[in-house]
């Protein structure tokens, strides 16, 4: 081979000649034929392993060369093989480490175009579960997309994270010009070595494609002193080039990426394993955790650290179960007089937890651990002690009888047996409990399936239950703890109960087949369970299953609406009723309905919902969305009303007629307006015009409406209705009682929200942000802690999500934050609501009718314009402040007059130009037009007969 391109270094250490072939035969099957291979062997390198290389070396001569420096370290190895390297560029793998089949085209083809002389990638390690692996987190934005920059803080997360340790390039040249090499003295030389040349060479190009696979799983506690070393030396090449702002970010993201997963591990590791890391950690750590990076991390993270950094396994081991399950009281927590929380310990800021808010919940809604310390069987009796936090803020009536039992609930299922506890000893901190049981008296499984058992503890006071998990460290049950077991259908199914750990760290029994008779008879229904003609008759069930699966299908359902049901005859007066796809009773669906009822008119309603059927009413037909009953309710309907849009592959029927209230005016682009519509196909653009051509009416409420909805749309001048929308009838109701009588007393929901008179309500209510079809747990741009910790004593803020999305909120004081996202009916909010925080959603224009303080929350309000569209520009007609921030939120917020002061004048246009049509009578209007043939006086229609 003339010159490589590429010189491909790999460490032939750990892992034996598997790991080794791995490594050597990524490399030999690249893409990029000019590539070289250089195997270091260490001294005193098994047999096997030179074997592996040597023949590796015969089979591909001239791509493969094997070095014995006689040397053990690993940098020393690397080193050998960077003195030994003839490519262009050369990349180090330690062994087990595999490229991806077209890295180093990827790598050589960047260095060249770019002339770059460090050129990096992506890799992934492995999760230790199993072949899983996974990226790290913070290569998404590093990797984003391919790029070349001239100084690496450009691009700090190289330095920031230990990005550069595999899966980079250097050009040779640049190697020799600065003798870069590793450092022989550290066992995480990678750790400096990447960063080290990133500081010293020249342009750097980053490309997206992943490079390197198959990197060990982290693990600190191996070398926890060697590790700090290293990160160390990394912090002194930042600071000797003046980047104290880098190295504070580097500091942070040790703590991070190396020390918190060290946190998470302790439970997984022996007794011994603890102490020993622990030890290590007091003994490196004190000078390397910074006191001002360490307030910065999460409450419970800082806690891991600061515990790890004194050397306390036991305090650690908890700290770890509060990280690995999330809201759990995990140790003993002292609020004192300033209302602050400590983490078991003295006033010290870095163990103040006041932030995860576990002292405004009650004992009976706390996640206490409680960690068993002992479990001993002899025979069929065990025992069995623990422990359970008490937090010094609550527990326990003092004055009540204070019992506990032990429950096992079968997992997947509802079955569970109980034992009393024996031995309850309270104190300030927890109550400390003892327990014996005889398992196989009270576990009584049936056999084949109910074979895991999960474990808790029930406290009752008389008056409060807590239940609680039972964790265990893994270390504290094992063989030698196993009990007889006597199923119900024989010791046959099983006979022995084995206690286990599992890997959410809750103690459970496992029913196993241990003993001769019980394998056999296992061995016998396995075997009858997978013979051929047992494998023909589940292939048959199977084959049933999908079949009545079918029948449940959409497509399946949809077939049989379009080719039977829509040939049934009309039922006369029959109205559907749809808010947001069922999940809720309200917006303008509602106010119809409402009216309808109030006057009485011949009509039979039905309302859809989409799972629970908790807030709709109960004198009218109830059907489930996408159920046999709604596709029946659907074709004989005379009427449809909804204000999303009923499915679009469903025909509205002949005669049907199609009442489109729609949910709100448009900021940002709708219909064929959207950059996403736009790139669709021509099929999937025609699904939606035929889908909103069902429409024989759609309400508007301005000639905004008319111009964007309407056209965007492409909906035909009949169809609009310049009604307003229904749902605002309530909001012009209000403004004119408070205009008449004053905002107090508030409504009768505010009572049941427990609002006070004294704050101010303030709803935060952001748009939908997700995609279609999609429906999960969001993390507000506000945060709702430090909102309630600065105006708790002024402000109530209410949050409503999307109706598409669920707000994820923290604990606060109660009466300062409530979630009101499962209020069915917005408009009620709004009406008792004295300012609204919002972005981008159009609950503003409807707001803006009560002509009150308006505030726009919108962090990214140029990236969300420039990537949805919006049709006109939001700072122009805002009709209250626009703030970018949380402290600019805060600051208009605490001199709301003021700040409010100029807005006035624009308010009013803003209600004006978008909400024109809106007079207070829409519901009254759309009745009229839309059931006119029914206003002749008639009884309204029972229940029961409405109902059939």
């Amino acid at each position: 081979m003339s010159t490589p391109d590429v010189s491909c270094v790999i460490t032939a250490g750990e892992g034996g000649e598997d790991t080794l072939a791995a490594s050597l035969e990524s490399v030999l099957d690249q893409s990029l034929r000019a590539v070289e291979a250089l195997v270091v062997l260490p001294a005193g390198a098994p047999a096997g392993l030179r074997t592996a290389a040597g023949s590796a070396a015969v089979r591909s001569p001239h791509r493969v060369r094997v070095l014995d420096p006689g040397t053990d370290g690993v940098a020393s190895l690397r080193n050998a093989g960077l003195d030994a390297a003839l490519g262009t560029y050369v990349l180090v793998l330690d062994a087990g480490e595999r490229l991806q089949r077209h890295a180093c085209r990827n790598l050589w083809e960047a260095g060249t175009r770019t002339r770059a002389d460090l050129v990096a990638g992506r890799w992934s390690r492995s999760t230790g579960e199993g072949s899983k692996e996974r990226e790290p987190s913070w290569q998404h934005p590093l990797f984003a997309r391919s790029r070349t920059v001239a100084r690496f803080t450009e691009a700090p997360e190289l330095a920031v994270h230990d990005a550069l340790v595999t899966g980079f390039c250097v050009r040779r040249a640049a190697l020799e010009r600065h003798a870069l090499r590793y450092d022989e003295d550290l066992t995480h030389s990678e750790v400096l070595f990447g960063p080290l040349v990133a500081a010293v060479v020249g342009r750097i190009a980053l490309v997206r494609r992943r490079i390197v696979s198959g990197r060990a799983a982290p693990d600190a506690g191996r070398d926890l002193a060697g590790l700090v070393e290293a990160h160390r030396r990394v912090c002194h090449v930042l600071a000797a080039q003046g980047l104290a702002e880098l190295r504070e970010e580097r500091d942070r993201s040790f703590l991070l990426d190396h020390l918190v997963p060290l946190v998470r591990t302790f439970p997984e590791r022996p007794v011994a394993a603890r102490e020993r890391v622990a030890a290590t950690a007091a003994r490196v750590l004190p000078d390397v955790v910074p006191e001002r990076v360490l307030p910065t991390l999460p409450a419970v993270e800082r806690v891991g650290v600061r515990l790890l950094e004194r050397g306390d396994a036991d305090g650690v081991l908890t700290a770890a179960y509060a990280l690995r399950r999330r809201g759990v009281v995990a140790a003993p927590l002292s609020v004192q007089d300033d209302g602050r929380v400590y983490w078991q310990g003295g006033p010290d800021p870095v163990l103040d937890v006041t932030e995860l808010g576990h002292q405004y919940r009650p004992f009976d809604e706390l996640k206490l651990m409680n960690r068993v310390t002992r479990y001993e069987a002899h025979g069929s009796r065990v025992l069995l002690a623990g422990r359970l936090v008490l937090p010094s803020h609550t527990g326990p009536a003092p004055d009540g009888r204070l019992t506990a039992r032990l429950e096992f609930r079968v997992r997947d299922g509802s079955r569970a047996f109980h034992a009393p506890v024996d031995s309850l000893r309270p104190d300030a901190t927890g109550i400390s409990w003892s327990t014996g049981l005889d398992v196989t008296r009270l576990l009584r499984p049936f056999g084949p399936r109910d074979t895991v058992w999960d474990a808790r503890m029930v406290v009752e006071d008389g008056r409060t239950r807590s239940v609680s998990e039972l964790f265990a460290a893994h270390d504290l049950v094992g063989p030698g703890e196993r009990s007889p077991a006597r199923p119900r259908l024989g010791r046959a199914t099983g006979d022995t109960w084995q206690p286990y750990v599992t890997l959410r760290d809750h103690l459970a029994l496992r029913l196993e087949a241990r003993h001769r008779p019980a394998r056999t008879a296992r061995g016998l229904v396995h075997y009858a369970t997978h013979f051929r003609p047992a494998r023909r008759v589940r292939l048959a069930l199977r084959a049933l299953g999908r079949r009545r699966d079918r029948l449940h299908a959409r497509g399946f359902k949809v077939a049989v609406y379009r080719s039977w049901l829509l040939r049934l005859p009309k039922r006369r007066g029959s109205v559907v009723f749809e808010s947001h796809m069922g999940t809720c009773y309200g917006d303008s669906p509602r106010a119809v309905h409402e009216e309808v009822r109030a006057r009485g008119l011949r009509l039979r309603p039905v309302w859809v919902h989409a799972d629970s059927t908790e807030g709709f009413p109960t004198d009218v037909r109830l059907v489930r969305r996408w159920s046999w009953r709604y596709l029946w309710a659907l074709a004989r309907a005379e009427y449809w009303v909804d204000n999303q849009g009923f499915p679009q592959n469903l025909d509205k029927p002949s005669g049907t007629t199609y009442l489109q209230t729609w949910h709100g005016s448009a900021y940002k682009r709708m219909g064929f307006d959207e950059t996403r519509v736009r790139l669709q196909n021509t099929p999937q653009r025609e699904r939606l015009q035929q889908a909103v051509h069902r429409f024989d009416h759609f309400l508007v409420r301005s000639e905004h409406d008319e111009r964007t909805l309407a056209r965007a749309y492409r909906l035909p001048e009949r169809t609009l209705l310049r009604t307003g929308y229904p749902r605002n009838d309530v909001l012009l109701a209000a403004r004119a009682r408070d205009e008449a009588e004053g905002r107090l007393p508030r409504p009768a929901l505010a009572a049941e929200l427990g609002l006070p008179d004294h704050r101010k309500v303030v709803l935060y209510a952001p748009t939908f942000r997700g995609r279609p079809g999609t429906r999960k747990r969001q993390r507000l741009l506000l945060d709702a802690a430090r909102f309630a910790e600065r105006f708790g004593d002024t402000y109530t803020l209410l949050v409503r999500a999307h109706y598409l999305e669920a707000a994820s909120l923290p604990a606060c004081p109660p009466g300062t934050v409530v979630d009101v996202s499962r209020h069915h009916d917005v408009s009620e909010i709004l009406a008792l609501t004295d300012v609204l925080v919002t972005d981008y959603s159009s609950i503003m224009f409807d707001y803006a009718l009560l002509d009150r303080p308006i505030v726009l929350f919108a962090p990214d309000l140029d990236a969300y314009a420039a990537e949805r569209g919006s049709y006109f520009d939001l700072r122009e007609k805002a009709p209250g402040p626009v703030t970018a921030t949380e402290e600019e939120l805060f600051a208009v917020l605490a001199r709301l007059k003021t700040a409010e002061t100029g807005f006035q004048e624009r308010r009013t246009a803003f209600a004006e130009e978008f909400g024109a049509y809106d007079r207070g009578d829409a519901a009254r209007a759309v009745v009229d037009t839309v059931f006119a043939r029914h206003l002749a006086p008639s009884r309204t229609v029972p229940t029961g007969e409405a109902g059939r």
